[in-house]
């Protein structure tokens, strides 16, 4: 039986104007969540939807209508970003049920009607009814993925200024250094120039000023030797002014290769005969147990490569004790060797033996440029080759050259 209820007039005249308050608050309010551009939505305890706005619903793909009802985490929530299963239960939109506390994650993903996923930044702020009870909770959400692009891109133009200025600073550092090392070779160069130089000139000056004083006391084979003297003051003079010309030119690039066929065994006998070489004590003995080696190299830089290596060898090991000559070939290698029991080389010049004007601790008595060891490395290069060197100091050195043959 349904009872009707009586209101009297006066009270029902003011039970309508309340009436058309509470439906004039509630149009204003899902005006305002129409207009929002932030996707609304509100859960009951058991995660389905009780309401949500127009943005919420377009971003996600699906129609108000649809997802009233719903399981919101089913619908859109379900995955993480690579696609595994998003259980229920560590969702944080959830945890407001447990705690009543509120969430705000800005690292997660929701995912579209269509499959597809977007980055979005979401608030999950409790519910509570008149007594404080949970009811469910009010999800506030954005689509992130544009701020996310401009985030990649600025992430991106980071790395790459960081990267140009890590490059830049590694290029005024090795600038730097390599002022560095310029200025120290500078050094050595003057005071190599001075050194040198002085000593042949000071010779020549004396030999001239003995012939001018001594002129008509002077036998004819004396003042041949004078000159002869003369003579020598000035080649060594000379290739010191050579060395420093090549030098240049393989620092420019200029140098010319001109590699042809040659027989390395009839090269390094015929360049041992000549007078340069001849030690009588300890003669420069050659070794090789081919009677033919065949190489396609340029001449002109391996007579330069040996005759500096023999040089030195011959400077710095006394005169009777051995020199040799070593030759063979191996996996397409042509390997010469010079070895010698002369002075050796400190440990702690080998680092920069073949840098230009670097002479080691122990020769500072000997003359010499400090450059030969440099020209013999840069032409064993230019020969795409290769120079190693093993030494112990009062015991000999030993270089070796490996060349295409």
């Amino acid at each position: 039986m349904t009872q009707t209820y009586w209101l009297p007039p006066r009270q029902a005249a003011a039970a309508a104007p309340l009436g058309q308050e509470l439906e004039h608050l509630r149009r204003q309010h899902q005006l305002i969540l129409n207009a929002v551009g932030e996707g609304i939505y509100g859960l009951d305890l058991d995660g389905n939807v009780t309401f949500v706005n127009p943005a919420a619903a377009a971003m996600i793909g699906w129609s108000t209508e649809e997802l009233i009802g719903r399981s919101m985490h089913a619908v859109m929530h379900h995955s993480l970003a690579d696609g595994s299963p998003y259980q229920r239960e560590a969702c944080p939109i959830y945890a407001a049920f447990q705690d009543g506390s509120v969430r705000r994650i800005t690292n997660e993903v929701f995912w579209r009607k269509d499959g597809t996923s977007f980055p979005v930044e979401y608030i999950s702020t409790p519910m509570r009814d008149e007594e404080g009870q949970l009811i469910g909770t009010v999800v506030t959400f954005r689509d992130i993925t544009q701020r996310r692009w401009a985030e990649q891109v600025l992430q991106r133009a980071n790395e790459e200024l960081e990267q140009k200025v890590q490059e830049r600073t590694a290029e005024l550092q090795a600038a730097n250094q390599q002022l560095r090392q310029l200025s120290d070779m500078r050094s050595r160069f003057v005071s190599m120039v001075c050194h040198e130089f002085r000593n042949p000139l000071n010779n020549i000056a004396l030999t001239v000023s003995s012939l001018n004083r001594y002129d008509t006391q002077l036998r004819p084979d004396e003042k041949t030797d004078y000159l002869l003297t003369i003579n020598a003051n000035v080649e060594r003079m000379t290739q010191m002014i050579d060395d420093i010309l090549v030098i240049g030119k393989i620092e420019a690039k200029v140098l010319e290769v001109n590699p042809k066929p040659l027989d390395l065994v009839g090269f390094c006998q015929d360049l041992l005969a000549e007078g340069d070489y001849r030690r009588p004590q300890a003669p420069i003995q050659f070794v090789c147990r081919s009677r033919q080696v065949l190489a396609c190299l340029d001449e002109r830089l391996l007579r330069s490569i040996l005759s500096n290596l023999l040089s030195n060898a011959i400077r710095y090991t006394p005169s009777d004790r051995p020199i040799w000559l070593k030759l063979a070939k191996q996996r397409g290698q042509a390997i010469l060797r010079v070895q010698d029991e002369g002075i050796g080389i400190p440990a702690g010049d080998r680092k920069q033996l073949f840098e230009p004007f670097h002479r080691g601790q122990n020769v500072s008595n000997i003359p010499g440029t400090g450059l030969g060891l440099s020209i013999v490395k840069q032409f064993v290069q230019l020969q795409q080759g290769t120079i190693k060197v093993t030494s112990r100091v009062g015991a000999g050195t030993t270089f070796t050259v490996s060349l295409p043959a």
